[in-house]
């Protein structure tokens, strides 16, 4: 890390003008004809010094740019403030002694005290608002209408029963399909019931091991769909209001009866278009790793960023490819 530092202090010098507009093939240090060091009566200049280093340190330069570009666009605020408190407390937290919690700050992130970490995680905390913000920002219309017609629905109001399934942890696949079947047969059992004419908060009553909500005929009042399991969700969405599922539908938690009770009007897409946007925000993201490198590269150009020197833009270019070539095969 005391490499670092050095490396640091000759970046600093070229930093400003990289950051601003111009067509030149070479950045000017300020200070660059002065000599660095002597060694018995050689000299090295500062110049030397940093066309030795610039190929070699393009990470460097790439966060002392993004502080520069993020701090402006991103004040620090209390959100900030907490969530990176929260990180440090997590890591710090989990070893016993300072010495531990130092040596991992080291070998695992690679700094060398909890300052330098703190500035690490304000960095990424910025860079993930920015990715978040350039993807949002970019979204179309058509993205937004077409997950709203798909994915976005009235409230409903239903009702359960829960046929759970008691299952052991060291069950054999034989045991855990006979637990399975048995479930299954004492859900069509109560539906046959319900078919005979029995009522459906009764029998929730009677059968349901939601304990939540069996006191109350099952009753889960309205809800959101999307706040369900896939298989409940696609269950109740294709009955009808007044209607129960004639199949017990199989979830993680065993096998429900469905009775659907009402169904609310969506809401205007107008008023859910910011939840839309951050759905679909966070879905570019886990769905594809390159666009995190991406939306910082534009997000970089959308600041008028530009290169003064060449070697050093083909380095940063050369970085920033192999960062989404990586990202895409893992």
């Amino acid at each position: 890390m005391k490499n670092k530092k050095i490396i640091l202090g000759i970046s600093t010098i070229a930093v400003l003008s990289l950051i601003m507009t111009g067509c030149g093939q070479k950045a000017e240090l300020k200070d660059g004809a002065e000599v660095a060091v002597s060694v018995k009566g050689a000299k090295i200049t500062a110049t030397e010094y940093y066309e030795e280093i610039k190929e070699k340190n393009i990470t460097e330069l790439i966060d002392m740019i993004d502080r520069e570009l993020l701090n402006e666009s991103y004040p620090t605020d209390e959100e900030e403030d907490k969530a990176v408190e929260t990180q440090i407390e997590q890591i710090r937290n989990s070893y016993s002694d300072e010495d531990t919690y130092k040596s991992i700050l080291l070998q695992y992130f690679g700094v060398e005290n909890e300052e330098e970490f703190e500035d690490m995680l304000r960095l990424e905390y910025k860079r993930n608002k920015a990715v978040k913000d350039y993807i949002s920002n970019n979204l179309t219309d058509k993205e937004i209408e077409k997950y709203y017609e798909k994915n976005i629905y009235g409230e409903v109001k239903a009702s359960h029963i829960l046929i759970s399934v008691d299952i052991a942890d060291d069950a054999t696949t034989d045991e855990e399909k006979e637990a399975y079947d048995a479930a299954k047969k004492k859900a069509k059992e109560v539906i046959k019931k319900l078919k005979d004419g029995e009522d459906f908060a009764d029998l929730a009553k009677e059968y349901s091991d939601d304990k939540s909500n069996n006191e109350k005929g099952g009753d889960l009042g309205y809800f959101d769909p999307n706040d369900m399991v896939d298989e409940f969700k696609e269950a109740v969405l294709e009955l009808e209001n007044g209607k129960y599922t004639k199949e017990p539908v199989k979830t993680k938690f065993g096998y429900h009866i469905i009775y659907r009770e009402d169904q609310k009007e969506k809401a205007k897409l107008k008023k859910v278009k910011d939840e839309i946007k951050e759905t679909l925000t966070e879905q570019k993201i886990s769905e594809d790793n390159s666009v995190y490198y991406k939306s910082l590269v534009e997000f970089r150009e959308s600041k008028n960023l530009k290169w003064k020197d060449s070697t050093l833009e083909k380095s940063y270019n050369d970085y920033m490819d192999t960062l989404i070539e990586q990202s895409q095969t893992n």
